[in-house]
């Protein structure tokens, strides 16, 4: 029994619509999944939403099979309850995942460089199972192999580290600071809260994972 780190590339033309949405708008930053099923074509999930809910809501509202949702706010975000029914993408990855001894390991991470990663555990031989029955239009990769049952841990996100790149080229870590946080915004054109927020996440992903030992 081995557990593995996947990682589901889509297109822009293929990205379902709500993760299109959070690849899009520069006030969401990913999407943790912590917990769901789906039953009957209908998909029940709970998540951690990293952004702004007035941004997030209207992919909600313009998402016709959504059936219900709540929402509550947090510090760095929002909790997330949704009901909503299928597609045609989510049936088939639904289908792919859904092999006799293939468990997924939550948490799933919907990301803003239209990935989605995710621990799963089962026999290596059904693995090939998974690959033959996903969409032609999803690329499939194996980030990391374990002997032991282990999880995903959620590493800075591409967008967090266009933030602290930009930062460090303006001159925001230097010491004394030769720019501050307007000159950031100014090289990711975006507004200067949605600057400062990606870098204050940015920065405190890296240092933990410094602190854990992930670096």
């Amino acid at each position: 029994m081995k557990s593995m780190c996947i990682e589901l590339q889509y297109t822009k033309e293929t990205t379902p619509p709500i993760h299109d949405g959070i690849c899009s708008s520069p006030d969401i930053d990913r999407e943790v999944i912590v917990g769901g099923q789906a039953v009957d074509g209908v998909e029940t999930i709970t998540s951690f939403v990293y952004g702004d809910p007035e941004a997030y809501e209207p992919l909600l509202l313009e998402h016709e099979p959504v059936l219900e949702y709540d929402m509550t706010r947090s510090e760095d975000g929002f909790f997330l309850y949704l009901r909503r029914e299928l597609g045609s993408d989510g049936l088939s990855l639904l289908n792919a995942l859904s092999q006799d001894t293939v468990v997924i390991v939550p948490p799933i991470e919907i990301r803003s460089d239209r990935t989605i990663r995710m621990t799963v555990v089962d026999h290596p031989t059904d693995l090939n199972g998974v690959v033959d029955d996903l969409s032609a239009d999803v690329t499939f990769d194996i980030r990391w192999v374990s002997d032991e049952v282990t999880v995903t841990e959620t590493a800075v996100s591409d967008r967090q580290l266009a933030a602290l790149q930009a930062a460090w080229d303006v001159g925001f870590y230097e010491v004394p600071r030769q720019a501050g946080i307007e000159a950031v915004a100014d090289e990711l054109e975006c507004a200067v809260s949605t600057a400062s927020e990606l870098v204050r996440r940015g920065e405190a992903n890296a240092v933990e994972r410094v602190l854990d030992g992930g670096l």
